[in-house]
């Protein structure tokens, strides 16, 4: 039996479960086992899960649906676990260093108690100073093991379940399991210390609570507060049964209204029923009150003494100031000038149009990418959905004639923001744009992340000078309902990238749909269109951006290339979106494409791919093509800009380092050969597996139309899709 049982809920945490994994494995004490409880064997947790339980066979991971909730994980982990003391450790929390050899050597002194309690760090997700709130609590307790009476603010309630460890005998014979689903700590905590017997204090930091930059789910508003309700009657009920003594029942009492109060008192948190909560907060104040119980002074003491009375319209005028003034701090809006900022504002007091659609794409660069996909999906699937497309300027000529439009910062601009119900960007809206209640953010991003994206560029000094202010970007991340992504990979990384509360869908990206659906007709279009030459081999040549660099520069003379390969070849050059200048850079057998309003023709044009590091890649390995790797910077690039995995260990075709390798790479025939084709495969199931032709269907039911998650349709299996025909190649 081992001395530990380690349960883990990993449900919404896939990006950051590794960090918790990781601390518990490297432990300098072994004797362990690690249950990490999965929503289900394909989750994006499991995919996480199953690794390290090939590796360490202390890992035994068990399944539990979301609909059971954090409740219903931790009571299957508990289910399974032999150890002799349980603990429960959120999968976006670590234990630090030394904790097990630490809370094994304090059982050792004051033997197999029902219940350790330790002291947990709770570290902000940004900035700030770490807090120790389990400290005051610990610091008046005895020395060694004692009974429950001698530290009667040790209530439970105030601690999370994971600042403590459990003698899973007790937890068995007592018959103790997390109750309900929300604010299960709050009665798991109760229950434990009502029935304990002997406890004891470890007056150390064990684990160190990452708080979520949007803060707790729990502060969330909606009808899930009532549960704080239903925890706070079932532990009283519990103490009224046990004839718990008054001077442990008052601190017990004292601590759960204190909770109920914070919540009654909270505008946002209830939405609606408050009154219905403030009512029943009331019966059991007053069903549950010690005798003599004296309520705290100040104004905290008044809220008791409303709630005791049941003056609901009393206790609503105490926190009306304070109401009014978040309520008008939440609706100001921030455009620069005068008259835009009051005609905005004038906007937000009007009803939310239900039928609207805003979308926008590049900052404004033209109809482009995942979001005119989905609006030429809405068009058909949706049409009863006014869609209205966001443009810079100079982008107006990139609109389709049948598409309406607004100029960015024109008053129709300003207009159809205020009021949309669903707005659609695959970058972010202008931070001056108000997150209205009942609207719908879609972010659809534009590229599977192999550079280091959003938050995890802060500890690279040259990209985090170039992003500026990372509590702004931030910011905008809080205004999502909704995140794609098209591929597990993916998933993973922007919740580390951009945490936040919103959901994932992971549907695939739109964008990348034709690439399942294109005709042999529709690449012999885009290549006339490109100036693709009858009979020639196009290779497609797409550098991404160097922060480190100044403006566009070639790591490739192209020329030099057509040479060297051979005359049956073409090169299309598209360089970063950065530098789309509108001046053509091609001559001869070079065809500069970088000014052309679609990627996706770009690619269906093209029999090759090559790059460097740009997120085109992914996408175009959608079309079963050769890809070449040219990567004559690529130490530089990993330093200075960060990378989520190496791509010279896992890469999508043939790897070149110097442009003689590069040549001799087609000269020789190695670009399409047996093994670029096999390395081809192993990163099409790595980074292909949503993108099956029909993602902007599922977007567009999912989030426009509203069907439920069970009704959309699912994804395509990769050996079952056929992609676009290549031009002159034969896939394999």
């Amino acid at each position: 039996m081992p001395r530990f049982s380690i349960v883990v809920p990993s449900h919404g945490v896939a990006g950051r479960l590794s960090q918790a994994l990781d601390s518990i494995l490297t432990q300098s004490f072994g004797d362990f086992e690690l249950i990490p409880v999965c929503d289900a064997p394909d989750s994006p947790a499991a995919d996480v899960v199953a690794g390290y339980a090939e590796r360490d066979s202390r890992v035994t991971p068990v399944h539990s649906p979301p609909s059971a909730g954090l409740a219903g994980a931790r009571n299957t982990g508990l289910r399974s676990a032999v150890g002799g003391h349980v603990l429960f450790l959120d999968g976006d929390d670590v234990l630090v260093p030394g904790a097990l050899a630490a809370l094994d050597a304090r059982l050792g002194t004051v033997g197999d108690v029902d219940v350790l309690y330790f002291e947990h760090e709770r570290t902000p997700w940004w900035e700030g100073e770490p807090a120790n709130p389990a400290a005051p609590l610990l610091a008046g307790t005895p020395d060694g093991a004692f009974s429950p009476d001698r530290a009667p603010r040790l209530t439970g309630v105030a601690l999370p379940a994971w600042s403590a460890a459990y003698r899973r005998g007790f937890l068995t014979e007592q018959g103790i399991a997390f109750p309900g689903n929300h604010f299960t700590d709050t009665g798991f905590g109760g229950l434990v210390a009502l029935r304990a017997e002997r406890v004891a204090a470890l007056r150390e930091v064990v684990v160190r609570h990452l708080l979520r930059r949007q803060g707790n789910r729990l502060n969330l508003p909606g009808e899930h507060h009532a549960e704080l309700l239903d925890q706070t009657e079932l532990v009283l009920a519990r103490a009224e049964e046990q004839g718990l003594p008054a001077d442990r029942l008052r601190p017990l009492f004292e601590q759960l209204f204190a909770a109920v109060l914070r919540t009654a008192a909270h505008p946002r948190r209830l939405p609606a029923g408050r009154r219905a909560f403030f009512r029943r907060a009331s019966a059991l104040y007053r069903q549950h009150r010690p005798a003599g119980h004296q309520p705290p002074g100040g104004s905290l003491g008044v809220q008791h003494r409303l709630l005791a009375a049941g003056s609901y319209a009393a206790f609503r005028t105490l926190r009306a100031a304070n109401r009014r003034a978040a309520r008008a701090a939440a609706l100001l809006p921030r455009p620069r000038a005068l008259r835009t900022r009051l005609r905005y504002a004038a906007g937000l007091r009007l009803p939310l149009d239900e039928n609207l659609a805003v979308y926008c794409a590049y900052w404004g660069r033209g109809y482009a990418c995942n979001p005119a996909a989905i609006h030429a999906k809405a068009r058909e699937l949706a049409p009863h959905i006014r869609s209205v497309f966001l443009v810079e300027p100079d982008a107006v000529d990139s609109v389709p004639k049948d598409v309406e439009y607004a100029v960015i910062g024109s008053r129709k601009y300003w207009q159809v923001l205020a009021r949309a119900k669903y707005l659609v960007n695959n970058a972010n809206f202008a931070d001056a744009v108000v997150k209205r209640p009942g609207s719908v953010h879609l972010q659809t991003q534009h590229g599977t992340p192999l550079k280091k994206m959003g938050a995890d560029q802060a500890t690279y000094p040259v990209v985090a000078a170039a992003t500026g202010s990372f509590a702004r970007l931030l910011a905008r991340v809080d205004r999502w309902d909704y995140n794609l992504t098209s591929n597990r990979h993916s998933t993973e990384m922007w919740e580390k990238a951009f945490p936040g509360a919103h959901e994932t869908l992971e549907y695939g990206y739109p964008r990348n749909d034709v690439y399942c659906t294109a005709s042999a007709e529709d690449v012999a279009r885009a290549r006339k269109e490109l100036g693709v030459p009858d009979g020639k081999k196009a290779l497609l040549y797409a550098p991404t951006h160097r922060d480190y660099a100044t403006g566009f520069a070639s790591g490739l003379d192209l020329a030099e290339l057509c040479e060297a390969v051979g005359d049956e070849y073409v090169v299309l050059l598209r360089a970063h979106y950065f530098y789309d200048q509108g001046s053509s850079r091609g001559g001869g057998r070079i065809i500069d494409v970088t000014g052309h309003r679609s990627s996706e023709d770009v690619c269906l044009a093209a029999d090759a791919l090559i790059t460097d590091y740009s997120s085109i890649m992914f996408d175009y390995a959608n079309l079963d093509r050769p890809i070449v790797v040219y990567a004559d910077d690529w130490e530089v690039y990993r330093e200075v800009r960060g990378v989520y995995f190496d791509l010279m260990e896992s890469p999508p075709g043939r790897v070149a380092r110097t442009p003689e390798e590069l040549a001799a790479v087609f000269r020789d025939g190695g670009w399409a050969d047996e093994s670029a084709t096999a390395l081809r495969a192993a990163f099409r199931e790595r980074f292909c597996q949503f993108d099956d032709g029909r993602a902007a269907e599922r977007v567009v039911r999912r989030v426009l139309l509203g069907e439920p998650p069970e009704s959309i349709p699912p994804v395509i299996p990769l050996a079952e899709r056929v992609p676009a025909p290549a031009a002159t190649l034969v896939r394999s």
